[in-house]
């Protein structure tokens, strides 16, 4: 039952990870910079702080007994993926969401799965265990179904390009690239800040363990953003805009990128909660959410009507990279039940 919440609740991360940019459709008058700063307070600074004090019983005493390493790392990490989280939201703007979250998250997958059990020198027992064999499979099912997914959205460019003028993809991959190497350290930033939520379970933190480490790698992620925005405001001079606009612009405006902060905060939430729930594979966690992740993203993508003007041929490529993901999900899980048998 344990393996079961947890598949579900990276499935309800996933979900709010792929809505989360779904409101900058009714942002007008900002700046990419000015939308960007404020959502990011959310996700990054206020949340990661509010809900910690909300879910970490004796929060002062875990923190004071905490080892200095493991903050900094975890914190320095969070910083890299800040940069990659910036680099994302970029990209969205030149060739939308559906192949943006195909390209970055398909390397961020790869990345940030195998490459802790290789660091920690556990990947011989992934292999050689009950069910490793699965998870490996599963992991490049997952890729197999991103590409796939990459694919499609290769075709969707061509059949598009004419009927969206602001379709990039020679703008839009080098974010990608750099989105999807840099977003796969927040797994590691996680991973690095596991002293810190073992110290929380300690004092009965329980399943929320994992929300102590969002202080750190969350914070990380904010400074680096907030540094990138504020050198733009400097060099547009778009300062002004956080309080000179229509006021019932500015009112949804605010609104808007609070709902993306909290969407965005949403996808960590739940995958602590459902990271804790894997055991021994739970390394596993990342290629899990970030499969679902393009999954339902590539969904949002359909109902947002990004593949309105692509021809049958490129659909049912979608189609084909979904029932693949989909395949990988389940390998996955079965991997994971055999390791906790």
């Amino acid at each position: 039952m344990q393996l079961f919440w947890g598949i579900f609740f990276h499935g309800v991360g996933a979900s709010s990870a792929a809505l989360c940019y779904t409101p900058e459709k009714k942002v007008k008058g900002w700046s990419w910079q000015t939308y960007w700063l404020v959502q990011a307070s959310v996700c990054w600074f206020l949340l990661p702080l509010f809900i910690a004090w909300l879910t970490i019983p004796s929060l002062g005493r875990v923190l004071s007994e905490a080892p200095a390493s493991a903050m900094r790392n975890s914190f320095l990490l969070g910083m890299a993926y800040g940069i990659g989280g910036t680099a994302f939201g970029m990209a969205i703007k030149h060739i939308g969401f559906s192949l943006t979250y195909a390209i970055s998250v398909g390397i961020s997958c790869v990345l940030g799965t195998l490459i802790p059990p290789l660091m920690n020198g556990t990947m011989s027992d992934v292999l050689n265990g009950t069910g490793g064999q699965w998870i490996l499979t599963g992991v490049v099912l997952g890729a197999a179904g991103i590409a796939f997914c990459g694919i499609a959205g290769r075709l969707k460019e061509k059949d598009v390009a004419q009927s969206h003028a602001a379709f990039s993809f020679k703008k839009g991959l080098p974010l990608c690239l750099l989105a999807g190497i840099l977003s796969a350290f927040y797994g590691f930033a996680i991973n690095a800040g596991k002293p810190i939520s073992d110290i929380a379970a300690d004092y009965g933190a329980g399943n929320f363990q994992v929300n102590v480490v969002y202080i750190f790698s969350n914070t990380g992620a904010f400074v680096t953003t907030l540094l990138y925005t504020l050198w733009l405001h400097v060099k547009n001079k778009t300062f002004s805009e956080y309080r000179h606009i229509n006021k019932g612009t500015l009112s949804i405006n605010y609104l808007m990128a609070l709902l993306t902060g909290m969407l965005w905060y949403g996808q960590f939430f739940f995958y602590g909660l459902g990271h804790v729930r894997l055991g021994k594979f739970e390394f596993s966690s990342w290629a899990i959410h970030m499969i679902l992740l393009v999954f339902c993203s590539s969904l949002v993508g359909l109902v947002l009507k990004e593949w309105k003007f692509t021809r049958p041929l490129t659909r049912r490529a979608l189609a084909f990279a979904l029932a693949v993901l989909l395949l990988a999900v389940l390998v996955l899980t079965y991997g994971n039940y055999l390791g906790g048998v």
